[in-house]
């Protein structure tokens, strides 16, 4: 069940609140502003409205909730629970459909954002130019490429193994992966397998560089979407999922190039190699404190390591995406 809030007010956040059975900090801490402010929320009902940015906050939190947390959300507001057969609601919310392969829902045209003609995902163009890296913002210049908007999924993986006879992810029963994880990033892949999927696609793993000017964008600022901690907007350990999430659930926390998961759910794969044999990792996961989610930490592990929450995306030169895309006319 999908619920959209057009316009959250007072009441909704309350009920909000009272679906997930959240205290006042802990609910506060999770959003990213003071528990003054959630008070005066709800004491203000449907006569107060937070601000755009706090209100895509409370949208990402939504979509975040457990089933069981959104159908008490949903009678609290006097929704009725969807069926299968429900397409709309009324009131101030509404209900969309799943899509295991969402990536055909953005919206596609944009001169920036193309798709690669091997894998077909959906690409976003960092330009060439200098950006801010690492925690004293040192200027370094990088030059343009082409990102996966999203990480590489289930579904992509499981074309590249259909392919290459590749060895499936140790998770997958049967060489598969189950039909609710299609579209969570795939995980429990080493440095070397994700190699292999970026040879097969014609792409390679980014650089730690890359990969942060592509979360960061070119301002310094702490997290894709800012420099506000919004702990509301990436799948963390604070959160309490426990798992991976679908890669596009926490669309306000997309970064300036419109790249998802830039903060949480997983820990991505990047071609730097501090010392022989290590990669460098970047991202954060569902397993990483809130306080590690910021595109500028530095971890490595050997290329060997696989776990529940580390994948990898990739990325195109964008003098190779243009010649790419040439040989398709």
């Amino acid at each position: 069940m999908r619920i959209t809030v057009q316009r959250w007010t007072g009441l909704e956040i309350r009920a909000l609140r009272d679906a997930g059975r959240h205290t006042l900090q802990d609910f506060a801490a999770k959003l990213g502003v003071s528990e003054r402010m959630v008070s005066k929320w709800e004491a203000g009902g449907e006569k107060i409205a937070p601000r755009p940015v706090n209100q895509r906050a409370l949208d990402t939190f939504l979509e975040a909730c457990t089933p069981e947390e959104k159908a008490r959300f949903a009678e609290s507001i006097g929704l009725t629970v969807p069926t299968a057969s429900t397409q709309e609601h009324s009131l101030s919310s509404a209900e969309s459909p799943s899509n295991s392969s969402s990536e055909t829902d953005i919206p596609v045209g944009d001169e920036h954002q193309v798709r690669h003609p091997i894998d077909g995902k959906l690409m976003a163009l960092v330009e060439a130019g200098v950006f801010f890296s690492g925690a004293d913002n040192e200027p370094v210049y990088v030059p343009g490429f082409y990102i996966d908007v999203f990480p590489t999924t289930n579904a992509d993986y499981a074309r590249f193994v259909a392919a290459t006879d590749h060895k499936p992810p140790q998770h997958w029963e049967n060489g598969e992966p189950s039909a609710d994880l299609l579209n969570h990033p795939v995980v429990f892949v080493t440095w070397h397998d994700a190699a292999a999927y970026a040879q097969w696609s014609a792409k390679s793993l980014p650089t730690s560089h890359q990969w942060e000017k592509a979360a960061r964008g070119t301002r310094g600022d702490i997290y894709p979407w800012g420099s506000q901690r919004t702990p509301a907007k990436v799948n963390c350990r604070e959160h309490g999922i426990r798992s991976t999430t679908p890669v596009d659930c926490y669309a306000s926390g997309v970064s300036p190039y419109g790249i998802y998961d830039m903060c949480g759910n997983t820990w991505e794969w990047c071609s730097t190699e501090p010392t022989p044999g290590r990669h460098e990792l970047k991202g954060s996961a569902f397993t990483s404190p809130f306080l590690r989610c910021t595109p500028s930490t530095f971890n490595d592990a050997s290329a060997d390591m696989l776990d529940d929450d580390t994948g990898f995306r990739c990325i195109t030169p964008a003098e190779t995406m243009r010649a790419l895309l040439s040989m398709q006319r």
